[in-house]
């Protein structure tokens, strides 16, 4: 009987001592952050706007659609290790293409994982308002600064 009630009361410490995860609080898979600049002095942030941004072969669920920033938050493939972006701004056309690697990282019970994009590169670029690029940031594990600066 002293057999059970021990085993009782460590089964009882064991299930109160258990942390619980009901609510996620960690932030989810960052969003690649572009910050544009101006060309002339690419100290200073420069507004642009967005005739239209769309990802190719990817749903994109923000509209920049007629939209004024000095930034945009695009979100990148989980499936895929390579984004397409077109940016049309003033008329002209550019598009970015973006490969990056993904390493799933695990946050907690509620939150599951993450996706960390690490080795961000730009493989192509056409050159039509956007007349050149900085990378800042090849590991984007948080969307809270710019990873990639554009000079246009």
């Amino acid at each position: 009987m002293k057999k059970y009630i021990t085993i009782i009361i460590l089964a009882i410490i064991l299930v109160v001592s258990c942390e619980k995860d009901d609510i996620c609080l960690e932030n989810t898979t960052p969003n690649l952050v572009l910050k544009f600049y101006d060309f002339e002095n690419d100290t200073l942030t420069k507004t642009i706007l967005i005739d239209s941004l769309r990802a190719i072969n990817y749903e994109l669920l923000e509209d920049y659609t007629n939209t004024t920033l000095d930034s945009v938050s695009l979100q990148l493939d989980l499936n895929a290790y390579k984004t397409a972006y077109q940016i049309a701004s003033a008329g002209t056309l550019d598009t970015i293409y973006f490969s990056y690697d993904r390493n799933d990282v695990f946050v907690s019970r509620s939150c599951g994982y993450k996706a960390v994009f690490e080795n961000l590169t730009i493989d192509s670029l056409t050159n039509n308002w956007i007349k050149s690029y900085h990378i800042n940031n090849t590991i984007i594990d948080n969307d809270t600064t710019a990873h990639i600066n554009i000079y246009h």
